[in-house]
């Protein structure tokens, strides 16, 4: 596989979750990381990539990765490349929690996992979770005979047994020195914003099968995410860190976003709603296309969902080696692409669209340049003393309309906010400016100082009155 640049790795020790499905592993996950980060449902093998997160248990801090359930499967089906994932993360852990379910108790897939990990019994931590009241008390007897040592019991759910864990990692991990001690990073895009070492979060969404993880994959180096022809395979929002260039890049693989009219069960809703938060949070959305179905209505409303929260886009059009036989189809399909994101975002001129393969590789390299791109022009400022200068020459060329025959005052204009570039115009009369205005002065910002492709808000208020005091207390 072609590269861009090697993926890098979070330097702390790691410790993987593993066991058969539905035992509670990404509860725990969740439970350990201190915020829901993984999709948690009664159907099993709902965790299909291996997901990590920082986290913390009192003053052990490390490195989490909540694993697919180990199935014993082999070949080629979805089952087994889960399995070869799962194993991969044990073999780079520095510490394993084997999970079992307590109140089913040992059952023959958790004796065929224990048989395989007795070979790498010094790192296997074995815990028996939904240990809560007495129902776990038959499964946690039975859990000695696994032949990995004495399990710990805990319930991930009421946050029981912790401390029990606590003491079986500290064999594996170094305690943070107290002076050190913190809770582990948020994900909150405003308590980052004012980072500047912080990484550009890159979301890259779409609909289902159009090659989101492929992508992501292609840019890292390495078969970080699970891939294939299946349709739907990713569930959760899955982070990775990586540099680009030396600049640290987080990038978020996303499930794949049908029509909501289609969305009806409740496991497909939680994987969306989780691809919403991705969105919200990130800087900017790379919205994936399949060359073959360039333009859906689902890929549009898709990218109107970046643009309705404010983030910087992308449009990438994956598969573009399936256009190269027929120039004229090709041809036709771009200009198509390019007329409906004209027509249905006028708001947001000059999207930039990137065009490639990332099975093959080819033409990849051309997205992270227009990101960064993107991003920069996210962040722009402009000064308030130019603003006011470019406002009196709006003003003059275009004045503003009358109202109850006197003319609008344009007094004065300040940019409030980047990411999104964010402006407030005092108005003498805001309610009968009218959106027609306000949409040529939009216009008008993006062209004259450079903010291309990205959301543009501008808002209006009234000037106070300074003699409105005086006259109240006349």
């Amino acid at each position: 596989m072609a590269t861009i640049a090697p993926a890098e790795r979070v330097a702390a020790k790691r410790v993987a979750i593993v066991g058969r499905p539905n035992v509670g592993k990404s509860t725990l996950f969740n439970r350990l990381v201190g915020r829901r980060r993984a999709i948690v449902d009664d159907t099993p093998g709902v965790t299909r990539d291996v997901r990590e997160a920082p986290a913390q248990l009192g003053d052990l801090a490390f490195t989490l990765l909540d694993t697919a359930g180990w199935e014993t499967v082999g070949g080629e089906a979805l089952e087994a490349r889960m399995r070869r994932f799962t194993e991969r993360a044990i073999d780079g852990a520095d510490a394993v929690l084997f999970l079992i379910d307590a109140r089913a108790g040992v059952l023959p897939l958790d004796e065929s996992f224990a048989s395989w990990l007795r070979r790498r019994a010094g790192k296997v931590i074995l815990v028996a979770n939904k240990c809560e009241g007495r129902a776990g008390q038959q499964g946690l007897a039975e859990a000695h005979g696994l032949g990995l040592g004495d399990p710990i019991p805990v319930s991930a759910e009421h946050g029981e047994g912790l401390s029990d864990l606590h003491e079986a990692l500290a064999r594996f991990i170094e305690p943070i020195p107290e002076e050190e001690e913190e809770e582990p990073p948020s994900d909150q895009a405003e308590d980052e914003e004012t980072d500047p070492e912080r990484p550009l979060m890159l979301a890259i969404v779409g609909r289902p099968n159009v090659g989101k993880s492929t992508l992501l994959n292609r840019l890292v180096g390495e078969e970080r995410v699970l891939t294939g022809p299946e349709a739907g395979i990713t569930r959760d929002a899955i982070r990775v860190e990586w540099q680009w260039r030396g600049r640290p890049v987080r990038l978020v693989d996303t499930a794949g976003m049908r029509r909501r009219s289609r969305i009806d069960a409740k496991l497909e809703a939680a994987s969306v709603a989780d691809t919403l938060d991705a969105i919200r949070l990130a800087d900017v959305a790379v919205v994936v296309l399949d060359a073959a179905q360039m333009a859906e209505k689902q890929d549009l409303a898709v990218a109107g969902w970046v643009i309705e929260e404010g983030r910087a886009l992308v449009i990438a059009v994956n598969k573009t080696d399936l256009l190269a036989d027929d120039q004229s189809a090709a041809s036709r399909a771009w200009r198509k692409l390019s007329d409906r994101l004209e027509a249905s975002f006028a708001q947001v001129k000059d999207v930039p669209i990137v065009g490639f393969s990332a099975l093959s590789g080819r033409g990849v390299e051309r997205l992270m340049p227009k990101v960064f791109e993107i991003y920069d022009v996210w962040n722009k400022r402009v000064a308030t003393p130019k603003l006011n200068r470019w406002l009196r020459e709006m003003e003059t060329l275009h004045p503003p309309p009358l109202a109850k025959g006197r003319r609008i005052r344009l007094r004065f204009m300040t940019q409030i906010k980047i990411r999104p570039p964010t402006f407030v115009l005092s108005v003498s009369q805001p309610e009968e400016l009218g959106d027609d205005y306000l949409r040529f002065l939009t216009n008008r910002l993006r062209d004259d100082f450079g903010l291309p492709g990205v959301p543009i808000r501008l808002t209006m208020r009234k000037p106070k009155n300074p003699y409105a005091a005086r006259a109240k207390r006349r």
